[in-house]
């Protein structure tokens, strides 16, 4: 089978598709033919050398969290699912015996991993991290759901945001800040986002952002968002010096809920403003199993439509990468082998 694979860790450059062994399902596992798979920020950061998870040692290594697709075959023990069930993939791994796999939420495992290896014509995967796709849900939007979505919801959650409430996000136009715009929108909230590009924002107007500020200077953005009004939260997936300034904008007994780094792995907290403030800043990874559940019911019900711009064959997934790392793609980039 082909598989496009990480060859060198220098960006898009070090993508090739080469030819694997097809796998055979263990115990408790499936195959699925991949029909879809978004790539997201996480995969990125692997192909540019940037995440202690992968090395020179590992390659080849073919990435791909978010998979969509048919089964193929199933292995011994599996139960409820057959060969030609549509599916999408939970790409949570978990011990599945840590006190947080026994009470929940399943996120907060002690040895919580991802799944990685959808970037190929058939993945080999747990069974019951399975889902079943309604009819009217193809593969290709269900491929942007689980990270970016799961993500956002997550957040939003975590977050308490609710009807009327007021959400500033940095960085609207990306997987997770476009699915961030859309959810709160379904939720009844209203939202602030910023974009260097005055073209994508436009877009994610579309998508239900009320208030959008062109700039990524700091300083301009604190002050117009204090025009607008002090959010209730901040869903802030690019961590830095967004992490001050989405504390020194929200309101009183305000949350801000973190999932990223990708504008640094550091922030500064005022503590002052925090403790005076009644404010609270809470870390957020992926969400559950029954979050994917329910996104997959929104867009079956025709309540959410996942922001896709655009697919790439297999053969193309280094120019997919290119796009992602360029930062010229608003919502989701979806490779379908």
């Amino acid at each position: 089978m082909k598989a496009a694979a990480f060859t060198d860790l220098i960006g898009p450059e070090g993508v090739d598709v080469i030819d694997r062994d097809e796998p055979e399902p263990g115990p408790g596992e499936a195959l699925v033919d991949v029909e879809a798979c978004a790539i997201n920020r996480h995969d990125l950061w692997i192909l540019e050398g940037d995440s202690a998870m992968v090395d020179a040692d590992d390659l080849p290594f073919v990435t791909g969290l978010d998979v969509a697709g048919v089964v193929s075959e199933i292995g011994e023990d599996v139960q409820g699912l057959e060969p030609g069930d549509r599916v999408v993939l939970c790409p949570n791994e978990t011990c599945d015996s840590c006190r947080f796999c026994r009470e929940g939420p399943e996120n907060m495992c002690e040895r919580f991993s991802l799944y990685h290896g959808g970037l190929s014509e058939t993945a080999r995967v747990t069974a019951d991290r399975l889902m079943p796709l309604p009819d009217g849900v193809d593969a290709t939007t269900a491929a942007a759901i689980p990270t970016a979505y799961m993500t956002a919801f997550h957040m939003l959650r975590r977050a308490e945001v609710g009807p009327g409430d007021l959400v500033f996000v940095p960085g609207a136009t990306g997987g997770v800040g476009v699915a961030t715009i859309q959810l709160a929108d379904i939720f009844g909230a209203r939202t602030i986002g910023t974009s260097s590009s005055a073209e994508k924002l436009e877009r994610v107007r579309d998508l239900g952002l009320d208030h959008g500020i062109e700039s990524t200077d700091i300083d301009e953005i604190r002050g117009e968002v204090e025009e607008i009004g002090a959010p209730d939260a901040v869903i802030n997936h690019l961590g830095g010096e967004f992490t001050e300034l989405g504390q020194a904008v929200m309101r009183r007994g305000g949350t801000m809920a973190i999932c990223g780094r990708t504008a640094g792995n550091e922030s500064t907290i005022d503590v002052a403003n925090l403790f005076l403030g009644h404010k609270r800043v809470v870390g957020s990874t992926m969400g559950t199993q029954d979050d994917l559940r329910r996104l997959v019911d929104l867009v079956a019900d025709g309540e959410l439509d996942p922001e896709i711009d655009e697919t790439y064959a297999l053969a193309d997934t280094d120019a997919a990468f290119a796009a992602m790392q360029d930062r010229e793609s608003v919502g989701k980039i979806v490779v379908e082998p």
